[in-house]
């Protein structure tokens, strides 16, 4: 097991109200833990990982060109590496994120082939289930949010993202740029995060709680969840929305660091509307000079689409160092 202070859960000990009271003050003092028992296990996430690589590995250039999209706010398909830049949208640098991706929603998706649409729907459609019902116990423990609301708010507009992050290059080890991807908290609900550890035991993912960065390593059978930005707009602010990065391994820990990630963000639909000066009150980085927002406005205000040279292709698992 994992040494970790962030607390782990099952799913079938929230839903029965065990450890009520400690899983109330994981939520309100850290918004993340680990959670087990949610119905899937680890072939269910290798299949759907295994099926991305492959098209990173082997999709032709004309094939992956055949689904990259270059709307900011629809995140759907291919995305290469270097092709992103959460620092640039969140401020904290103008260094890309040093991972490739593929990611899908409800709908408008693009997919390279019919097996991979297969594969990549019933695994969409599991992960959205358990997202669910998590983000249901996550907001009715705080008793700050009207649960008639409940079903309104998680009739949602979902996406899933599979990252890969190759192992960096020297000019992208920690001693140069830190990090593989810059600091942020998740415009979601919740968003349940997948990892596949680092050969070498490098910790990539690390949350901001209590002001210190700390690991959250891969744990086998469960998935992190952590809050997102919606969390404390739903209830009035008990709930926080931890900032997290991806670290970069130091120069002597680049072999062996490579790592994927699955992440689904349980977003709003994009008509959920909230109070600008209310996120303000609650940390949240709100530039629209408007008394009150869409998420939809928000997402458009936030998200650009950084048309930047890929870095240098790095191997994909199975390939030749």
């Amino acid at each position: 097991m994992a040494d970790t202070t962030v607390p782990m859960f099952s799913l079938a000990q929230l839903r029965d109200d065990a450890h009520r009271e400690a899983f109330r003050a994981c939520l309100t003092g850290m918004g993340v833990f680990y959670l087990t028992g949610y119905g899937m296990d680890e072939r269910d996430h290798r299949l759907a990982t295994r099926t991305a690589l492959d098209f990173f590995e082997h999709g032709t250039p004309a094939e992956k060109e055949a689904v990259t999209t270059d709307n900011p706010t629809m995140r759907r398909g291919y995305s290469a590496l270097g092709a992103e830049s959460t620092a640039q949208v969140t401020n904290t640098g103008s260094y890309t994120d040093y991972s490739m991706s593929y990611s899908m929603g409800v709908s408008g998706n693009v997919f390279p082939s019919p097996r991979f649409a297969e594969v990549w729907t019933g695994y969409f459609d599991r992960l959205y289930a358990a997202a669910r019902e998590t983000a249901r116990l996550v907001l009715g423990a705080t008793g700050t949010y009207d649960a008639g609301d409940m079903d309104t708010l998680l009739d949602c507009d979902p996406v899933l993202r599979l990252r890969y992050f190759p192992e960096v290059p020297e000019e992208r080890a920690a001693e140069r740029v830190p990090r593989r991807m810059g600091p942020h908290y998740d415009l979601s609900i919740i968003t349940l995060i997948h990892q596949t550890p680092c050969a070498n035991g490098f910790v990539s993912l690390q949350a901001e709680i209590d002001g210190e960065m700390v690991d959250l390593p891969a744990v086998p059978d469960a998935v992190v969840v952590m809050c997102g930005a919606i969390a404390p707009l739903a209830t009035q602010g008990a709930l926080p929305a931890p900032r997290h990065h991806v670290r970069a391994p130091g120069s002597g820990m680049r072999a062996g660091s490579d790592r994927t990630s699955s992440v689904f963000f349980l977003r709003p639909s994009t008509d959920f509307t909230f109070s600008v000066p209310k996120a303000r009150a609650y940390g949240l980085d709100v530039s629209l000079d408007t008394a009150t927002a869409t998420f939809g406005e928000w997402i458009g205000d936030n998200y650009v689409t950084m048309h930047a040279v890929p870095d240098a292709p790095r191997p994909l698992p199975g390939q030749r160092r």
